[in-house]
């Protein structure tokens, strides 16, 4: 990854006549117009008078000599060399926050804040040991741990600095650290019929009554998939987005279900019985995500590292990047 500091001069230096005479406060209120596109909004969002952010837009535009809006009545909209220097803003603000977060870094080695997005069936059941761990080892951190049915939007929208994804699929904007593979198992109540059956077919899922997350939800896709190619759809009685109400139905023996096989491990009810499926069972392969141009401080260096160990002494199959 390139240095924060290097990425900063060579920007600069593309834009040369741009950075050097704009000031960073002005490209602020710009943005500002340009995510609001209503001069008394923004300038009630920043904390200015709306004639005070007016008069440094003229300015702007007047040291660009090209207009950055069309004024149409009450209404504005971004000129070419508006969008031009939006883009370029952007870049500049990231960049600029980068260098912020680097330098805070050094001040601060083991303090500061992470954002890491994670499933919400893994937040809940998965990675808490992992949190308490951390902690410990990291008491100045402050971690902050969002569940998410998108990661990869979550990350990509800079909403968290890390996410826990699965099944991603490659994308220049991100570097991707794989964890493991993880089968998926049919899990039952121990008064199910089938509790006594320690594997099953594939095919036998066919009309089986099961509980599912609604279609649409990575768990349920991943699954309707695998058994689709085998020519039928799950036979789903119950749906709702909540995993442990998902196994609490399972546990009153309303249905069946189908979770990975790690998931289900680590929650260990005496209530719940894990079925391994034969052959070409489901399967998620989880991979820590973040945007490649993105700083990540030391504590979150050291939370990916910690992940990665703790993924791996789970008993996941480790998966190496190619």
């Amino acid at each position: 990854m390139i240095n924060p500091i290097i990425s900063i001069i060579i920007i600069s230096i593309t834009y040369e006549k741009l950075v050097n005479r704009l000031e960073i406060r002005q490209l602020h209120y710009f943005m500002a117009v340009c995510e609001e596109m209503h001069f008394t909004k923004a300038a009630e969002k920043i904390g200015v008078s709306q004639p005070t952010l007016s008069q440094q837009i003229r300015a702007l535009e007047d040291e660009l000599h090209m207009p950055l809006f069309d004024r149409i009545g009450k209404k504005i909209a971004l000129t070419e060399a508006g969008m031009l220097l939006l883009n370029n803003a952007t870049t500049i603000m990231d960049t600029l926050q980068n260098v912020k977060d680097s330098i805070a870094d050094l001040r601060h080695l083991h303090g500061g804040k992470i954002r890491v997005g994670i499933m919400p069936s893994d937040l809940d059941y998965r990675i808490t040991q992992l949190v308490i761990d951390f902690h410990h080892e990291f008491p100045k951190v402050k971690l902050m741990v969002i569940s998410s049915i998108d990661i990869l939007q979550q990350v990509l929208d800079s909403e968290v600095d890390i996410g826990i994804g699965v099944n991603v699929q490659p994308n220049d904007r991100l570097v991707t650290i794989p964890l493991c593979r993880e089968e998926y198992v049919l899990t039952v109540s121990k008064k199910h019929p089938l509790a006594n059956r320690t594997s099953i077919d594939l095919k036998e899922l066919k009309d089986l009554p099961v509980i599912m997350y609604p279609e649409g939800y990575l768990g349920r896709d991943l699954v309707e998939e695998t058994v689709r190619q085998q020519g039928f759809q799950l036979h789903s009685i119950l749906e709702t987005s909540s995993a442990t109400s998902i196994l609490n139905l399972v546990k009153a023996n309303i249905g069946a279900t189908v979770q990975p096989n790690l998931l289900i491990r680590q929650i260990n009810d005496p209530d719940l019985q894990m079925i391994r499926i034969q052959e070409n069972p489901p399967s998620r392969s989880m991979a820590i995500i973040y945007r490649s141009d993105r700083y990540l401080s030391q504590a979150a260096k050291a939370f990916m590292d910690r992940c990665r160990e703790y993924f791996q002494d789970q008993g996941g199959v480790r998966v190496h990047p190619e």
